[in-house]
């Protein structure tokens, strides 16, 4: 690997791959022009980004990474998916579009420095994005202060109430 060009494009993969949470491998053989910068777009729009290299240089750039090479993903023309903090949205934007678009095929990816399948990423596609977490998990605490807070409200009532009864139960003896 003399070629100055392709020592380049190694830096640049290496540099992709540093801070990434997960590489989703996509087959894009027989997508148009168009499709591709729609594909490019979805991807964008979730954080991501939809970078092509050759196979040779992101299998360099995984073993020098010490990464799972992905050997039986990287043949034929592969694509590759940079995904960031949201990774269940990059996911998703790939399974959304191949379903629109039979010619895309996930091949799997690399998540956490570990390898992934096809039906894996599929899997991580049907999880709720980052947001829709944090919004669930914002509702279970603020009905478990909602509960403790009614709980903490009832014990004075009731208190209250036990009070005014004996008062009423005197004042009628």
């Amino acid at each position: 690997m003399p070629n100055a060009q392709n020592k380049e494009m190694l830096a640049s993969i290496k540099e992709d791959l540093d801070g990434v949470s997960a590489m989703w491998v996509v087959d894009y053989r027989g997508l148009t022009v168009k499709e591709m910068q729609q594909l490019r777009r979805d991807i964008r729009e979730t954080g991501s980004v939809l970078k092509v290299y050759k196979n040779t240089l992101v299998h360099l750039a995984l073993s020098e990474a010490e990464l799972p090479t992905l050997d039986d993903m990287l043949a034929g023309p592969s694509a590759f998916v940079f995904s960031g903090n949201d990774v269940a949205a990059s996911a998703k934007a790939l399974k959304t579009f191949a379903k629109a678009n039979q010619n895309l095929e996930i091949k799997g990816g690399l998540m956490e420095g570990a390898a992934v399948s096809a039906a894996e990423v599929e899997a991580i596609a049907s999880l709720p994005s980052r947001e829709q977490l944090m919004a669930q998990i914002a509702g279970a605490i603020s009905g478990v202060a909602r509960g403790l807070a009614t709980t903490i409200n009832g014990v004075p009532r009731g208190l209250a109430q036990v009070v005014a009864a004996v008062a009423e139960q005197k004042e009628a003896a």
